[in-house]
Protein backbone atom coordinates (compact mmCIF):
# COMPACT_ATOMS: atom_id res chain seq x y z
CA UNK A 1 0.00 0.00 0.00
CA UNK A 2 1.55 3.47 -1.24
CA UNK A 3 2.09 6.42 0.95
CA UNK A 4 -1.22 8.13 -0.43
CA UNK A 5 -3.38 5.55 0.38
CA UNK A 6 -2.56 5.94 3.80
CA UNK A 7 -4.22 8.14 6.69
CA UNK A 8 -3.94 9.10 10.17
CA UNK A 9 -8.34 9.60 9.18
CA UNK A 10 -10.54 9.06 6.79
CA UNK A 11 -13.96 10.28 7.17
CA UNK A 12 -16.81 8.68 5.05
CA UNK A 13 -19.75 11.22 4.18
CA UNK A 14 -19.08 14.66 3.09
CA UNK A 15 -22.33 16.02 4.50
CA UNK A 16 -22.44 18.89 7.08
CA UNK A 17 -21.20 16.55 9.93
CA UNK A 18 -18.53 14.88 7.82
CA UNK A 19 -16.84 17.89 5.61
CA UNK A 20 -16.59 19.78 8.94
CA UNK A 21 -15.28 16.96 11.09
CA UNK A 22 -12.50 16.24 8.04
CA UNK A 23 -11.76 19.88 7.65
CA UNK A 24 -11.50 20.33 12.05
CA UNK A 25 -8.67 16.74 11.58
CA UNK A 26 -6.49 18.67 9.13
CA UNK A 27 -6.49 21.80 11.14
CA UNK A 28 -5.54 19.54 14.35
CA UNK A 29 -2.53 18.27 11.90
CA UNK A 30 -3.95 15.08 11.03
CA UNK A 31 -3.59 13.46 7.30
CA UNK A 32 -6.96 13.59 6.42
CA UNK A 33 -9.15 11.83 3.88
CA UNK A 34 -12.74 12.61 2.81
CA UNK A 35 -14.78 9.81 0.78
CA UNK A 36 -17.82 10.90 -1.63
CA UNK A 37 -19.86 8.56 -3.49
CA UNK A 38 -21.57 11.41 -5.10
CA UNK A 39 -20.51 14.01 -7.52
CA UNK A 40 -21.04 16.98 -5.15
CA UNK A 41 -19.78 17.42 -1.80
CA UNK A 42 -22.36 18.64 1.03
CA UNK A 43 -24.90 15.55 1.60
CA UNK A 44 -28.93 15.31 1.93
CA UNK A 45 -28.59 18.94 3.30
CA UNK A 46 -26.41 20.81 0.67
CA UNK A 47 -28.15 18.72 -2.19
CA UNK A 48 -31.82 17.74 -1.14
CA UNK A 49 -32.55 19.02 2.23
CA UNK A 50 -31.81 21.87 3.91
CA UNK A 51 -30.15 24.33 1.22
CA UNK A 52 -32.74 23.63 -1.54
CA UNK A 53 -36.07 23.96 0.41
CA UNK A 54 -35.08 26.36 1.56
CA UNK A 55 -34.00 28.52 -1.90
CA UNK A 56 -37.88 27.02 -2.37
CA UNK A 57 -39.31 28.43 0.35
CA UNK A 58 -37.69 31.92 0.10
CA UNK A 59 -38.79 32.26 -3.59
CA UNK A 60 -42.48 30.70 -2.60
CA UNK A 61 -42.22 33.68 0.41
CA UNK A 62 -41.66 36.62 -2.17
CA UNK A 63 -44.36 35.63 -4.18
CA UNK A 64 -46.98 35.17 -1.85
CA UNK A 65 -46.18 38.15 0.17
CA UNK A 66 -46.70 40.15 -3.29
CA UNK A 67 -49.50 38.07 -4.07
CA UNK A 68 -51.20 38.86 -0.33
CA UNK A 69 -50.51 41.85 1.13
CA UNK A 70 -48.11 44.11 -1.53
CA UNK A 71 -51.71 46.21 -1.96
CA UNK A 72 -51.73 47.02 1.88
CA UNK A 73 -48.04 48.92 1.07
CA UNK A 74 -49.54 51.12 -1.78
CA UNK A 75 -47.96 48.17 -4.52
CA UNK A 76 -50.13 47.24 -7.15
CA UNK A 77 -49.09 44.20 -8.66
CA UNK A 78 -51.39 43.35 -11.66
CA UNK A 79 -51.55 39.47 -13.53
CA UNK A 80 -48.82 38.26 -10.90
CA UNK A 81 -47.63 35.34 -11.40
CA UNK A 82 -44.91 32.52 -11.15
CA UNK A 83 -42.78 31.09 -13.50
CA UNK A 84 -41.74 27.24 -11.99
CA UNK A 85 -39.07 26.58 -14.46
CA UNK A 86 -37.16 29.66 -13.05
CA UNK A 87 -37.93 29.19 -9.50
CA UNK A 88 -36.23 25.84 -10.00
CA UNK A 89 -33.08 26.94 -11.69
CA UNK A 90 -32.45 29.44 -9.37
CA UNK A 91 -32.52 26.99 -6.49
CA UNK A 92 -30.82 24.41 -8.49
CA UNK A 93 -27.79 27.08 -8.61
CA UNK A 94 -27.88 27.94 -4.87
CA UNK A 95 -27.39 24.33 -4.75
CA UNK A 96 -24.49 24.32 -7.25
CA UNK A 97 -22.27 27.41 -6.22
CA UNK A 98 -22.58 26.34 -2.60
CA UNK A 99 -21.23 22.88 -3.55
CA UNK A 100 -18.43 23.77 -5.31
CA UNK A 101 -17.74 26.64 -1.98
CA UNK A 102 -17.52 23.16 0.02
CA UNK A 103 -14.94 21.30 -2.11
CA UNK A 104 -12.78 24.55 -2.62
CA UNK A 105 -12.83 24.87 1.26
CA UNK A 106 -11.92 21.17 1.64
CA UNK A 107 -9.14 21.26 -0.61
CA UNK A 108 -7.97 24.95 0.46
CA UNK A 109 -7.82 23.20 4.42
CA UNK A 110 -5.51 20.08 2.78
CA UNK A 111 -8.37 17.39 2.96
CA UNK A 112 -8.04 15.33 0.59
CA UNK A 113 -10.98 14.29 -1.31
CA UNK A 114 -11.62 10.29 -2.35
CA UNK A 115 -14.49 9.66 -4.96
CA UNK A 116 -16.28 6.52 -4.51
CA UNK A 117 -18.18 4.31 -2.06
CA UNK A 118 -16.43 3.02 0.67
CA UNK A 119 -16.83 -0.17 2.87
CA UNK A 120 -15.30 -1.22 5.87
CA UNK A 121 -13.35 -4.50 5.24
CA UNK A 122 -11.61 -4.74 8.75
CA UNK A 123 -8.42 -4.18 10.98
CA UNK A 124 -8.48 -0.04 9.85
CA UNK A 125 -9.00 -0.54 6.17
CA UNK A 126 -11.72 0.11 4.02
CA UNK A 127 -12.12 -0.53 -0.10
CA UNK A 128 -13.41 2.26 -2.17
CA UNK A 129 -14.93 1.75 -5.23
CA UNK A 130 -16.11 4.16 -7.96
CA UNK A 131 -17.80 2.11 -9.98
CA UNK A 132 -15.08 1.60 -12.74
CA UNK A 133 -11.62 0.98 -10.24
CA UNK A 134 -11.86 0.16 -6.64
CA UNK A 135 -8.82 0.52 -4.35
CA UNK A 136 -8.21 -0.02 -0.42
CA UNK A 137 -7.22 2.57 2.03
CA UNK A 138 -6.22 2.46 5.87
CA UNK A 139 -6.51 5.19 8.75
CA UNK A 140 -5.62 4.82 12.31
CA UNK A 141 -9.22 6.03 12.70
CA UNK A 142 -12.24 5.91 10.18
CA UNK A 143 -15.25 7.98 11.20
CA UNK A 144 -18.69 7.12 9.37
CA UNK A 145 -20.78 10.12 8.95
CA UNK A 146 -23.26 8.70 6.05
CA UNK A 147 -26.57 10.52 6.93
CA UNK A 148 -29.77 9.74 6.86
CA UNK A 149 -32.58 8.69 4.35
CA UNK A 150 -36.55 8.97 4.46
CA UNK A 151 -38.14 6.78 5.87
CA UNK A 152 -40.91 4.75 3.69
CA UNK A 153 -44.07 2.93 5.51
CA UNK A 154 -44.55 -0.54 3.98
CA UNK A 155 -48.30 0.52 2.72
CA UNK A 156 -46.88 3.87 1.06
CA UNK A 157 -43.73 2.55 -1.09
CA UNK A 158 -42.59 5.42 -2.94
CA UNK A 159 -42.93 5.35 -6.64
CA UNK A 160 -40.88 8.86 -7.19
CA UNK A 161 -43.64 9.87 -9.23
CA UNK A 162 -47.11 10.00 -6.92
CA UNK A 163 -46.19 8.75 -3.60
CA UNK A 164 -43.16 10.69 -3.28
CA UNK A 165 -40.27 11.51 -0.63
CA UNK A 166 -38.42 15.02 0.68
CA UNK A 167 -36.17 14.61 -2.53
CA UNK A 168 -38.79 14.23 -5.14
CA UNK A 169 -40.63 16.95 -3.08
CA UNK A 170 -38.26 20.18 -4.23
CA UNK A 171 -38.14 19.00 -7.98
CA UNK A 172 -41.40 18.48 -9.14
CA UNK A 173 -41.89 19.88 -12.52
CA UNK A 174 -45.18 21.01 -12.16
CA UNK A 175 -47.32 22.19 -9.14
CA UNK A 176 -49.96 20.05 -8.00
CA UNK A 177 -53.45 20.33 -7.95
CA UNK A 178 -53.92 18.31 -4.73
CA UNK A 179 -51.09 17.38 -2.22
CA UNK A 180 -51.27 15.14 0.44
CA UNK A 181 -48.70 15.23 3.30
CA UNK A 182 -48.15 12.57 5.40
CA UNK A 183 -46.47 13.86 8.45
CA UNK A 184 -46.42 17.88 10.43
CA UNK A 185 -42.82 17.81 10.95
CA UNK A 186 -40.43 20.09 9.96
CA UNK A 187 -40.02 18.51 6.22
CA UNK A 188 -43.72 18.00 5.42
CA UNK A 189 -45.01 21.42 6.73
CA UNK A 190 -41.98 23.24 5.00
CA UNK A 191 -42.82 21.49 1.79
CA UNK A 192 -46.54 22.08 2.14
CA UNK A 193 -46.15 25.39 2.62
CA UNK A 194 -43.97 25.98 -0.28
CA UNK A 195 -46.52 23.95 -2.55
CA UNK A 196 -49.81 25.65 -1.19
CA UNK A 197 -47.98 28.96 -2.11
CA UNK A 198 -47.36 28.48 -5.58
CA UNK A 199 -51.27 27.14 -5.90
CA UNK A 200 -51.54 23.44 -4.32
CA UNK A 201 -54.38 22.20 -2.67
CA UNK A 202 -52.22 20.51 0.56
CA UNK A 203 -54.02 19.09 3.30
CA UNK A 204 -51.61 17.61 5.85
CA UNK A 205 -52.55 14.53 7.49
CA UNK A 206 -50.89 14.02 11.13
CA UNK A 207 -51.07 10.60 13.62
CA UNK A 208 -50.60 13.22 16.52
CA UNK A 209 -53.16 15.13 18.40
CA UNK A 210 -51.32 18.27 17.15
CA UNK A 211 -48.48 19.38 14.92
CA UNK A 212 -44.62 19.91 16.55
CA UNK A 213 -44.93 17.97 19.31
CA UNK A 214 -41.98 19.60 21.14
CA UNK A 215 -43.42 22.64 21.61
CA UNK A 216 -46.34 23.24 23.86
CA UNK A 217 -49.59 23.06 23.43
CA UNK A 218 -50.76 26.87 23.22
CA UNK A 219 -47.25 27.56 20.94
CA UNK A 220 -48.12 24.25 18.54
CA UNK A 221 -52.04 25.46 18.22
CA UNK A 222 -50.99 29.06 17.48
CA UNK A 223 -48.58 27.57 14.86
CA UNK A 224 -50.88 25.63 13.52
CA UNK A 225 -53.75 28.41 13.17
CA UNK A 226 -51.39 30.68 11.24
CA UNK A 227 -50.32 28.10 8.48
CA UNK A 228 -54.41 27.46 8.41
CA UNK A 229 -54.94 31.23 7.50
CA UNK A 230 -52.15 30.81 4.71
CA UNK A 231 -54.45 28.21 2.80
CA UNK A 232 -53.33 24.77 4.39
CA UNK A 233 -55.47 22.20 6.19
CA UNK A 234 -54.92 19.55 9.12
CA UNK A 235 -56.45 16.66 9.92
CA UNK A 236 -54.71 15.62 13.16
CA UNK A 237 -55.09 12.37 15.01
CA UNK A 238 -55.51 10.59 12.08
CA UNK A 239 -53.77 8.03 10.48
CA UNK A 240 -52.84 6.18 6.52
CA UNK A 241 -54.28 2.72 6.68
CA UNK A 242 -54.51 1.60 2.84
CA UNK A 243 -53.71 3.65 -0.61
CA UNK A 244 -54.56 3.28 -4.13
CA UNK A 245 -52.32 4.46 -6.98
CA UNK A 246 -53.83 4.38 -10.63
CA UNK A 247 -54.31 6.77 -13.56
CA UNK A 248 -51.52 9.90 -12.24
CA UNK A 249 -53.29 10.11 -8.52
CA UNK A 250 -53.85 8.11 -5.17
CA UNK A 251 -56.54 7.54 -3.16
CA UNK A 252 -55.99 7.39 0.77
CA UNK A 253 -57.68 5.75 3.25
CA UNK A 254 -58.18 7.73 6.33
CA UNK A 255 -58.54 6.84 9.60
CA UNK A 256 -59.60 8.71 12.96
CA UNK A 257 -62.06 8.76 15.80
CA UNK A 258 -65.07 8.71 13.66
CA UNK A 259 -64.26 6.10 11.57
CA UNK A 260 -63.01 5.80 7.74
CA UNK A 261 -62.82 8.37 4.75
CA UNK A 262 -60.88 8.12 1.31
CA UNK A 263 -59.45 11.24 -0.01
CA UNK A 264 -57.59 11.69 -3.30
CA UNK A 265 -54.24 13.21 -4.77
CA UNK A 266 -52.15 13.91 -7.41
CA UNK A 267 -49.15 14.09 -5.11
CA UNK A 268 -48.61 12.32 -1.72
CA UNK A 269 -45.40 13.66 0.14
CA UNK A 270 -44.61 11.13 2.56
CA UNK A 271 -42.97 12.80 5.74
CA UNK A 272 -42.49 10.76 8.05
CA UNK A 273 -39.03 11.17 9.73
CA UNK A 274 -35.54 9.86 8.60
CA UNK A 275 -33.46 6.79 9.22
CA UNK A 276 -29.70 6.55 9.38
CA UNK A 277 -28.16 5.82 6.37
CA UNK A 278 -25.98 2.41 7.14
CA UNK A 279 -26.56 0.24 4.41
CA UNK A 280 -23.25 -1.48 2.25
CA UNK A 281 -21.30 0.44 4.46
CA UNK A 282 -19.77 -3.25 5.82
CA UNK A 283 -20.87 -3.04 9.38
CA UNK A 284 -22.22 -6.75 10.08
CA UNK A 285 -19.41 -8.24 8.36
CA UNK A 286 -17.00 -6.20 10.95
CA UNK A 287 -19.27 -6.39 13.78
CA UNK A 288 -20.28 -2.89 14.44
CA UNK A 289 -23.01 -2.73 16.89
CA UNK A 290 -26.77 -0.70 15.48
CA UNK A 291 -29.45 -0.53 18.10
CA UNK A 292 -33.04 -1.81 17.02
CA UNK A 293 -33.63 1.48 14.24
CA UNK A 294 -30.19 0.43 12.69
CA UNK A 295 -28.26 3.86 14.27
CA UNK A 296 -24.39 2.81 15.29
CA UNK A 297 -23.67 2.37 19.12
CA UNK A 298 -21.04 4.68 20.30
CA UNK A 299 -19.79 5.76 23.40
CA UNK A 300 -19.13 9.90 24.63
CA UNK A 301 -16.17 9.85 22.53
CA UNK A 302 -17.75 8.46 19.15
CA UNK A 303 -16.60 5.36 19.21
CA UNK A 304 -18.25 2.32 18.39
CA UNK A 305 -17.60 -1.15 19.85
CA UNK A 306 -14.86 -1.64 17.06
CA UNK A 307 -11.42 0.10 17.99
CA UNK A 308 -10.83 2.96 15.42
CA UNK A 309 -13.85 3.00 14.05
CA UNK A 310 -16.13 5.95 15.17
CA UNK A 311 -19.37 7.24 14.09
CA UNK A 312 -21.17 11.10 14.25
CA UNK A 313 -24.42 12.61 13.29
CA UNK A 314 -27.20 11.34 11.82
CA UNK A 315 -26.04 7.64 12.06
CA UNK A 316 -25.76 7.96 15.92
CA UNK A 317 -28.43 8.59 18.70
CA UNK A 318 -30.07 12.05 18.68
CA UNK A 319 -31.44 14.71 16.68
CA UNK A 320 -30.76 14.59 12.94
CA UNK A 321 -30.29 17.82 12.43
CA UNK A 322 -26.89 19.62 10.24
CA UNK A 323 -25.79 21.87 13.05
CA UNK A 324 -25.83 19.00 15.25
CA UNK A 325 -23.70 16.43 13.44
CA UNK A 326 -21.34 20.02 12.65
CA UNK A 327 -20.86 19.90 16.16
CA UNK A 328 -20.50 15.86 16.49
CA UNK A 329 -17.74 16.45 13.49
CA UNK A 330 -15.91 19.18 15.69
CA UNK A 331 -15.60 17.35 19.06
CA UNK A 332 -15.05 14.02 17.15
CA UNK A 333 -11.86 15.35 15.82
CA UNK A 334 -10.83 17.11 19.02
CA UNK A 335 -11.06 13.65 20.59
CA UNK A 336 -8.40 12.02 18.43
CA UNK A 337 -5.71 14.45 19.68
CA UNK A 338 -6.82 14.23 23.29
CA UNK A 339 -8.56 17.36 23.52
CA UNK A 340 -11.63 17.94 25.43
CA UNK A 341 -14.26 18.30 22.80
CA UNK A 342 -17.97 18.23 23.71
CA UNK A 343 -21.27 18.52 22.74
CA UNK A 344 -24.28 20.18 24.73
CA UNK A 345 -27.44 18.22 23.42
CA UNK A 346 -29.37 19.46 25.83
CA UNK A 347 -28.79 22.71 23.73
CA UNK A 348 -29.35 21.46 20.19
CA UNK A 349 -31.91 24.35 18.58
CA UNK A 350 -34.72 23.09 16.26
CA UNK A 351 -36.05 25.13 13.59
CA UNK A 352 -39.04 24.88 10.99
CA UNK A 353 -38.43 27.35 8.03
CA UNK A 354 -42.59 28.22 7.58
CA UNK A 355 -43.41 31.64 7.61
CA UNK A 356 -43.75 32.62 10.35
CA UNK A 357 -40.85 30.47 11.31
CA UNK A 358 -40.85 28.21 14.34
CA UNK A 359 -37.62 27.57 16.70
CA UNK A 360 -37.12 26.23 19.69
CA UNK A 361 -34.44 24.96 22.37
CA UNK A 362 -34.13 23.20 25.72
CA UNK A 363 -37.61 21.92 27.80
CA UNK A 364 -40.71 22.96 26.98
CA UNK A 365 -43.40 23.03 30.18
CA UNK A 366 -44.77 20.23 29.39
CA UNK A 367 -41.35 18.28 29.33
CA UNK A 368 -40.28 19.84 32.37
CA UNK A 369 -43.17 19.76 34.51
CA UNK A 370 -42.81 15.53 33.67
CA UNK A 371 -39.26 15.73 35.11
CA UNK A 372 -40.76 17.21 38.32
CA UNK A 373 -39.42 20.67 37.69
CA UNK A 374 -41.76 23.52 38.81
CA UNK A 375 -41.60 26.09 36.35
CA UNK A 376 -42.25 29.62 35.77
CA UNK A 377 -43.32 30.44 31.84
CA UNK A 378 -43.64 34.16 30.33
CA UNK A 379 -45.26 34.69 27.05
CA UNK A 380 -45.20 38.14 24.55
CA UNK A 381 -47.43 38.19 21.34
CA UNK A 382 -45.83 39.34 17.92
CA UNK A 383 -48.95 41.88 17.52
CA UNK A 384 -47.37 43.80 20.56
CA UNK A 385 -44.17 43.97 19.13
CA UNK A 386 -43.53 47.23 17.00
CA UNK A 387 -40.64 46.02 14.52
CA UNK A 388 -43.71 43.06 13.61
CA UNK A 389 -46.76 45.50 13.17
CA UNK A 390 -44.43 47.98 10.76
CA UNK A 391 -42.97 44.98 9.05
CA UNK A 392 -46.45 43.19 9.04
CA UNK A 393 -44.78 40.20 10.83
CA UNK A 394 -47.59 40.08 13.86
CA UNK A 395 -48.55 36.55 13.64
CA UNK A 396 -46.65 34.56 16.35
CA UNK A 397 -45.56 34.51 19.87
CA UNK A 398 -42.58 33.89 22.30
CA UNK A 399 -42.71 31.63 25.17
CA UNK A 400 -40.17 31.40 27.47
CA UNK A 401 -39.74 28.59 30.85
CA UNK A 402 -37.79 29.26 33.78
CA UNK A 403 -36.85 27.16 36.90
CA UNK A 404 -39.58 28.41 39.33
CA UNK A 405 -36.76 28.14 42.07
CA UNK A 406 -33.67 29.17 40.59
CA UNK A 407 -35.00 31.22 37.67
CA UNK A 408 -32.61 29.53 35.63
CA UNK A 409 -34.02 29.17 31.60
CA UNK A 410 -35.08 25.93 30.64
CA UNK A 411 -36.32 26.24 27.19
CA UNK A 412 -37.89 28.92 25.11
CA UNK A 413 -40.24 28.43 22.10
CA UNK A 414 -40.48 30.83 19.54
CA UNK A 415 -43.26 31.51 16.83
CA UNK A 416 -42.06 34.62 14.49
CA UNK A 417 -40.63 35.91 11.57
CA UNK A 418 -36.81 34.77 12.05
CA UNK A 419 -37.20 32.95 14.53
CA UNK A 420 -34.52 30.74 13.60
CA UNK A 421 -31.66 34.31 13.96
CA UNK A 422 -33.80 34.79 17.33
CA UNK A 423 -33.12 31.32 18.76
CA UNK A 424 -29.71 31.61 18.92
CA UNK A 425 -30.09 34.46 21.84
CA UNK A 426 -31.67 31.62 23.91
CA UNK A 427 -29.36 29.04 22.94
CA UNK A 428 -26.20 31.69 24.36
CA UNK A 429 -27.74 32.55 27.77
CA UNK A 430 -28.73 29.23 28.53
CA UNK A 431 -25.42 27.70 27.60
CA UNK A 432 -23.51 29.53 30.27
CA UNK A 433 -26.69 28.59 32.28
CA UNK A 434 -28.10 31.92 32.50
CA UNK A 435 -31.48 33.16 34.27
CA UNK A 436 -34.70 34.39 32.95
CA UNK A 437 -33.46 37.48 34.90
CA UNK A 438 -30.25 37.97 32.79
CA UNK A 439 -32.05 37.65 29.37
CA UNK A 440 -34.77 40.34 30.99
CA UNK A 441 -31.45 42.53 31.82
CA UNK A 442 -30.33 42.32 28.27
CA UNK A 443 -30.55 45.46 26.51
CA UNK A 444 -32.14 44.80 22.53
CA UNK A 445 -32.12 47.20 20.02
CA UNK A 446 -35.16 49.19 19.68
CA UNK A 447 -37.69 48.58 17.20
CA UNK A 448 -37.00 44.93 16.65
CA UNK A 449 -37.93 41.21 17.08
CA UNK A 450 -35.82 40.64 19.33
CA UNK A 451 -37.44 42.64 21.91
CA UNK A 452 -40.06 40.06 22.01
CA UNK A 453 -37.56 37.80 23.80
CA UNK A 454 -36.79 40.42 26.73
CA UNK A 455 -40.50 40.75 27.16
CA UNK A 456 -41.61 37.07 27.47
CA UNK A 457 -38.75 36.83 30.33
CA UNK A 458 -39.55 39.63 31.68
CA UNK A 459 -43.28 38.35 31.95
CA UNK A 460 -42.07 35.49 33.60
CA UNK A 461 -41.73 37.26 36.60
CA UNK A 462 -45.25 39.42 35.70
CA UNK A 463 -42.84 42.33 34.64
CA UNK A 464 -43.99 42.22 31.39
CA UNK A 465 -43.35 46.58 30.06
CA UNK A 466 -45.62 46.10 26.78
CA UNK A 467 -48.28 43.40 27.52
CA UNK A 468 -51.60 43.37 28.63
Amino acid sequence: MSDDQIFDVVVIGAGPGGYVCAIRCAQLGLKTALVEKNSRLGGTCLNVGCIPSKALLHSTEIFHEIKTHSSAHGIICKDLKHDLSALMKRKDGVVDQLGKGVKALVTKKGVTCLDGHAKLIGQGKLEISDGKSSGTYSAKDIILATGSKPVELPFLPYDGNVIVHSDHGIAFDQVPKKMIVVGAGAIGLELGCVWSRLGADVEVVEFLPEICPQLDAEVAKSARKILEKQGLTFKLSTKVTSVKVAKGSATLVLEDSSGSTEVSADRVLVAVGRGPNTENLGLTEIGVEQDERGRINVDSSFQTNISGVRAIGDVINGPMLAHKAEEDGVACAEMIVGQSGHVNYDLVPGVIYVDPEIANVGLSEKQAQEQGIEVRTGTFPMAANGRALATGATDGMVKVVADAKSDKLLGMQIVARGASELIASAVAHMEYGGAAEDLARTIHAHPTLSESLKEAALSADGRGLHSF
